[in-house]
């Protein structure tokens, strides 16, 4: 085993450390089936779709904290009918215990349902802290939005780290997933340049079918040229198989350097489930030890 091998492997176990999963509401059974190879206290953020209420979305906040793992619920702040609205998902997510920790995002809706634009207006509204959160996520997009200029999505992340700060709040960048890891560094890097140091969360899409990862890609704007996908390590002419991130986490270990990227951890959206991502991240980790 030469120095590089194991330097290499050493570097992918670190960067497993710590890392964040994503689920709906829908997949707290899949959860309990997961648990033997997820860590105790694990950040497990649950998604704020438009078809569950919030009885679903509080049901999977509550199952994430009883089976030891932290529990991060979305806000939409698009989605958000009102001011009420918000204030009523915070003190149930108070009443459970599971307020400390949030994500915020603009959503979907091309319109607000109510009175917040974007995740900016939630953070500065003063609810957040005052109904128990002190610790927010926020999003980063290393390929860009589809429906957002380069120069709004810098501003965009300056004001709210900004934000965050002023209102003596914790927080962590959770990117996008991507197939190339070197534009993905680079960003991270441009983030540093611009004086942001909170985390970054790098977004990894988990083991899935390949046709699968190509729909999801496609619907979040995120590249996959040929050249990209088999740097990743699949085809986009066969949608038959399934991929790993293999490739890509091996990539971002061997490109990551903290004193250029500051502190990056992992985020697994997972798309083939929240069971077979898991299960990919113990098993990977486990097989990178033994090399080191």
């Amino acid at each position: 085993m030469d120095c590089l091998s194991t330097a290499s492997a050493s570097a992918v176990v670190s960067l497993l450390e710590d890392f964040s999963l994503e689920m709906t509401g829908k997949d707290v059974p899949t959860l309990e089936e997961a648990r033997d190879c997820i860590p105790a206290g694990t950040r497990i953020n649950i998604t704020f779709l438009g078809n569950e209420d919030l009885g679903v979305r509080l049901a999977a906040a509550r199952a994430v904290q009883q089976f030891g793992y932290t529990p991060v619920p979305h806000i939409s702040a698009r989605r958000l009918r009102s001011r009420a609205e918000l204030e009523q998902f915070l003190d149930a997510l108070r009443s459970a215990g599971t307020a400390e920790n949030v994500f915020v995002i603009g959503g979907d809706p091309p319109t607000p349902h109510g009175p917040y634009d974007d995740s900016l207006a939630l953070i500065e509204s003063g609810l957040l802290q005052e109904y128990g959160v002190r610790h927010v996520g926020i999003s980063g997009y290393p390929a860009g939005h589809p429906a957002i200029a380069g120069p709004t999505l810098w501003s965009a992340i300056k004001d709210k780290t900004a934000a965050l700060a002023r209102h003596e709040l914790t927080g962590d960048i959770i990117t996008q997933f991507g197939f190339d890891a070197t534009p993905v560094l680079t960003w991270v890097e441009a983030v540093r340049a611009r004086g942001i140091d909170t985390p970054v969360r790098i977004g990894v899409p988990g083991p899935a079918g390949i046709k699968r990862l190509m729909t999801y890609a496609t619907r979040f704007g995120v590249g996959t040229s040929t050249s990209i996908a088999k740097k990743y390590g699949f085809s986009i002419t066969n949608l038959m198989g399934t991929a790993g991130p293999d490739r890509f986490v091996r990539a971002l270990a061997d490109g990551y350097d903290p004193h250029r990227h500051g502190v990056i951890k992992l985020h697994f959206y997972t798309f083939g489930g929240i069971k077979a991502s898991a299960r990919w991240v113990a098993d990977f980790r486990t097989q990178e030890a033994k090399l080191t």
